[in-house]
């Protein structure tokens, strides 16, 4: 499936609008209310996500957001085509203020993501890519587009390699996998993060590896997946090693690492 240059255009306006309304949000002091399943929500999520939706469906795909009613299964696995939306990730960092959040939105084909932007409301850029488009870095207001004065090439592997990791959602399995890490890599540095802002560490090849083994969503990942693996980078399932999928019954990833595809692994001793 080839990338349309409107649906790019799209997913850059719907960040940027979106990215307005939850700052607009962030600098004030706003109210957090609880979901169903006890994760925090404020106006800024619900606001971004309805700004992006109507902009995204103008494409004629089906939007699966996390803040907008779910499509049920039977309905949603017939289509082909269909984005895949965290309208704010990292609601956690957003409430404690310290900028650690992003909006993302994954373009998904025959369940795997062929294009992905990841957009910093705070530091108001911009990571997009996919399948034959190439990856880019580029701040909000840039007159250029996407040209190679913005685009990133390649990964690289300069030692020490670097583990990115959860801020709000550590657990002792991803521990376990720094200390194996050390015996086969050496003493990793480590970065702290919250949101899928850890993929654009990955695509800067700032961090090296990424793992994830606490709960997360499609809508989480999707876009760093497809941005990533356009660049030689890939998103495994930690029990199997195989490519992750999407538009699945059941929306909730597997235990996963993000990681160079030079960089070899084994499974985590038990």
């Amino acid at each position: 499936m080839t990338i349309e240059k409107g649906w790019i255009e799209s997913s850059i306006k719907a960040a940027i609008e979106a990215s307005k309304v939850i700052m607009a949000v962030y600098e004030q002091d706003f109210n957090v209310d609880l979901k169903s399943d006890r994760s925090p929500v404020t106006a800024a999520d619900k606001g971004s996500s309805s700004v992006i939706t109507a902009i995204l469906e103008r494409t004629g795909f089906m939007v699966i957001s996390e803040e907008e009613k779910i499509p049920p299964f039977e309905v949603r696995r017939h289509e082909k085509h269909l984005w895949i939306v965290d309208p704010l990730d990292g609601t956690k960092e957003f409430i404690q203020k310290n900028g650690e959040f992003c909006i993302c939105i994954a373009l998904v084909s025959e369940n795997k993501p062929i294009f992905g932007l990841i957009a910093s409301p705070t530091e108001e850029t911009i990571l997009i890519g996919g399948s034959g488009l190439g990856v880019y870095y580029f701040p909000y207001h840039t007159k250029d587009g996407l040209t190679e004065k913005y685009r990133i090439t390649s990964l690289t592997l300069e030692k020490p390699l670097c583990v990115a990791h959860s801020r709000s959602h550590f657990s002792p399995h991803t521990q376990k996998f720094i200390d194996q890490l050390k015996l086969e890599y050496g003493e990793p540095t480590v970065i702290k993060k919250g949101s899928a802002l850890k993929f654009i560490d990955l695509a800067l090849s700032t961090a090296h590896f990424y793992p994830r083994m606490a709960p997360t969503m499609e809508w989480d990942i999707a876009a760093g997946q497809a941005i990533y693996e356009a660049l030689g980078g890939e998103v495994l399932n930690f029990t199997n090693f195989e490519p992750l999928h999407y538009n699945k019954e059941d929306l909730h990833n597997p235990f996963f690492i993000a990681k160079n595809k030079q960089l070899k692994l084994r499974k985590i001793d038990e």
